[in-house]
């Protein structure tokens, strides 16, 4: 069974593998639809996750693609998807709805990766830091807004500290990010004494890029890919860019893959774990 509780991460892989099957079978969101008398744009809807299916629309369609022994597998799914709550629901005043897919598909993910260019990622944030961010992106904020978006961020970081299924993270970060003064000199100290204990532990890889690299895969911009247990066959994961006004999502195998080739390159280009812990350190002394 799936791990997550999340509905919105199971109404995601609901969505997910129902394309997926339908694709399989060369069929068209134009036929499904037929096949259940709907019109298609109710197939679009529940394929991009605006609204669930029915059990009895799961039964015929799942019957249909070929895969009958598979309809008690996503009954469960369903009954909980509908039953369950997101873990973020008490900070649905500050999460903007886009963010609130990466809310979940972070907290379900087993494998973490992501490319930082300019600022130290949100899960490996200390307090100050993370204040300092939110202040420096939007001046305007009122100090209620900051403390609970500060506190979104920290609640983020709990899954680093699980006992059972914490997610393997990997974190290449460019030398700006550990040089950029967010804050006071004792924030930047504080933060870059997170990430030593952070790279620390046995599931958290950190690599630094330093600015000796030269151009690199990812001049383009910061990324987090992000992977998901076994239990649905062929889940690629998730690419997920941040802009200021929306968040981003890449599921197609081969954007995914390309993404997936960016990161190893840079991963070759940075500095070995223990020599970005040597790095971090330095900087540290430097301030």
């Amino acid at each position: 069974m799936v791990t997550s509780n999340s509905p919105t991460v199971l109404k995601r892989w609901i969505a997910f593998e129902l394309r997926k099957l339908r694709e399989a079978n060369g069929l068209t969101r134009q036929q499904a639809a037929a096949r259940l008398g709907k019109a298609p744009s109710q197939i679009g809807h529940i394929e991009t996750m605006r609204n669930l299916p029915s059990a009895a629309d799961l039964e015929v369609l799942l019957t249909w693609y070929g895969h009958p022994g598979r309809v008690e597998f996503f009954r469960e799914l369903l009954k909980q998807a509908k039953k369950g709550r997101d873990w973020w629901s008490d900070f649905l005043d500050t999460a903007p709805e886009w963010f609130s897919l990466f809310l979940g598909l972070e907290s379900s993910a087993v494998q973490i990766d992501s490319y930082d260019a300019n600022v130290i990622p949100g899960i490996l944030q200390t307090p100050d830091y993370a204040e300092a961010i939110v202040r420096g992106g939007e001046p305007t904020l009122d100090d209620a807004s900051v403390k609970r978006r500060v506190e979104l961020r920290l609640a983020r970081q709990e899954i680093l500290d699980r006992r059972q299924e914490s997610p393997q993270v990997w974190s290449v970060l460019d030398e700006a990010a550990l040089r950029r003064c967010v804050g006071t000199g004792q924030t930047m100290r504080t933060q870059l004494k997170r990430l030593l204990e952070l790279a620390a532990r046995p599931g958290v890889d950190i690599q630094v890029l330093p600015k000796e690299s030269g151009p690199h895969p990812g001049m383009d911009g910061t990324f987090t890919i992000l992977s998901f247990p076994a239990e649905l066959v062929a889940d690629p994961g998730v690419v997920y860019l941040q802009t200021l006004i929306a968040g981003v999502y890449y599921e197609e195998p081969s954007e995914i893959m390309k993404y997936r080739d960016s990161l190893a390159r840079l991963r070759v280009q940075a500095l070995s774990p223990e020599q970005s812990r040597e790095m971090i350190f330095e900087v540290s002394e430097e301030l």
